[in-house]
C-alpha cells in the first residue's frame, strides 16, 4: 500500500461528499490506497450516509452521492477532536505515506504528485504541505506557517515570485503547516507518536511539526500542488485557539523565540522607519544585521523577541485565569533541539 488518505469528519456531510468526489476525481491511475474515513460524533447524517457506503446502487437513473472505494469506516462514540480523529485514522493506516485530509476541501488534478514527489526530491522530509485557497474567494490562505513578531504561527499567503529564466520555484521550505492537507511518511509519524491530544482542533498541526524538526526532519510546502479550501467550516472549529496558542507558546518558549526572530526584527525596522528620528540604534543594527548578515539572530533580537512573547504569556495567564486553561506541557529548551 503507497498511499493512506486519512479523513476525520464531523458533521459537514455535503461538504464530505464533494470532496471525496474530487479525490475520486483526482487520484493518479494506478495508485494503491485505502482511504480512512473517521466520523467523530457527527449528528447530521453523515452517520446514516457512512452506513450506506460501499452498497450495490439501486437506482442507476439517479444515484446517491458515493464515495470512491475502498473505504474503511471509524466511528467514534464521542467526540474526540480533530488530533483524537486523525490519531485513531492513523492507527489503523497501512500505507507508506499517511495524507491527512479535511472534510471541506475542494481537491484538483494533480494536487497529489507534487506533494509524493517531495519526499524523493527531499530525504530528511517531515511534514508536506501544499497551497491552498479560499474555496470562496480563490485567495491564497496557506502557503506555509511562520512565526510572527508576537511569536504566534501565522499563515504565510504570499508566493515567491515567477522569474523569467527559472518560473515559480517548486518548492518552499517551512516552519510548519497547517493540519488541513498534509503528507508524512508512516514511519514518521510512529517515530513522532502522532499528534498532542493535549491540543483541541488546534495548535496540534504546528507541535507536530516542531517536534519533528527537534527530530531532525525539514518540511516543504509543494508549490505545485494547489487545493481549494473552505476555512473552519465544522462549527467550534476556533473556540479555543487562545487555549491552544497558549500551550503551544509554553511547549516550545525557546524554539519560537528563534523562529520568531526574522519577522521580529523586519517589524523593528518599519516601527523604526515610522518614529521619525526616534531610534534606538543598538536594536535597529542588531535586527538589521540579523535580516542581512548573521545566520543566527544576535542576542538583542533574542531579547526583545523573548519579551514580546513573555508579554504574551502574561496576557493568556490573564485572559484564561479562572477558566479551564489547558495544563502546561513539558518544555522543550532550545539545546534540546
Amino acid at each position: 500500500m503507497q498511499v493512506s488518505f486519512i479523513i476525520p469528519l464531523f458533521n459537514c456531510l455535503p461538504l464530505t461528499q464533494a470532496m471525496l468526489a474530487s479525490l475520486q476525481a483526482t487520484l493518479p491511475p494506478g495508485l494503491a490506497h485505502e482511504i480512512i474515513l473517521v466520523d467523530d460524533g457527527s449528528t447530521d447524517g453523515t452517520r446514516a450516509w457512512l452506513a450506506g457506503l460501499n452498497q450495490p446502487v439501486v437506482s442507476r437513473s439517479n444515484p446517491p452521492p458515493s464515495p470512491p472505494a475502498p473505504c474503511h469506516v471509524l466511528r467514534n462514540e464521542k467526540n474526540l477532536g480533530f488530533a483524537g480523529a486523525c490519531n485513531r485514522g492513523a492507527a489503523a493506516a497501512a500505507g507508506e505515506f499517511l495524507f491527512f485530509l479535511n472534510n471541506d476541501l475542494v481537491l484538483t488534478p494533480h494536487w497529489l504528485e507534487p506533494m509524493l514527489a517531495a519526499f524523493t526530491r527531499f530525504p530528511a522530509a517531515g511534514l508536506v504541505g501544499n497551497v491552498q485557497l479560499n474555496a470562496a474567494t480563490g485567495a491564497v490562505d496557506h502557503a506555509g506557517i511562520y512565526f510572527d513578531h508576537k511569536g504566534k504561527p501565522a499563515h504565510a499567503t504570499a508566493l515567491p515570485r515567477t522569474t523569467r529564466w527559472f518560473g515559480r520555484p517548486a518548492w518552499r521550505p517551512v516552519d510548519a503547516l497547517t493540519g488541513a492537507c498534509f503528507a508524512i511518511r508512516r514511519a514518521a509519524w510512529r517515530q513522532l507518536g502522532g499528534f498532542d491530544e493535549g491540543f483541541r482542533n488546534g495548535g496540534e498541526d504546528v507541535d507536530l511539526a516542531l517536534r519533528a524538526s527537534a527530530a531532525g526532519f525539514r518540511h516543504t510546502v509543494a508549490l505545485r500542488s494547489v487545493v481549494r479550501h473552505h476555512i473552519s467550516a465544522s462549527a467550534g472549529r476556533k473556540l479555543r485557539d487562545e487555549q491552544n496558542t497558549f500551550r503551544l507558546v509554553q511547549r516550545w518558549h525557546d524554539r519560537i523565540v528563534l523562529l520568531a526572530a526574522r519577522d521580529w526584527s523586519r517589524r523593528q525596522v518599519i516601527d523604526h522607519a515610522d518614529r521619525s528620528g526616534v531610534f534606538d540604534y543598538a536594536l535597529l543594527h542588531a535586527a538589521l544585521a540579523y535580516l542581512f548578515i548573521l545566520p543566527a539572530p544576535p542576542r538583542l533580537v533574542r531579547a526583545g523577541v523573548a519579551a514580546a512573547l513573555d508579554r504574551e504569556l502574561q496576557r493568556w495567564r490573564e485572559l484564561l485565569e479562572g477558566a479551564a486553561a489547558p495544563p502546561a506541557p513539558p518544555s522543550v529548551r532550545t539545546d534540546q533541539i
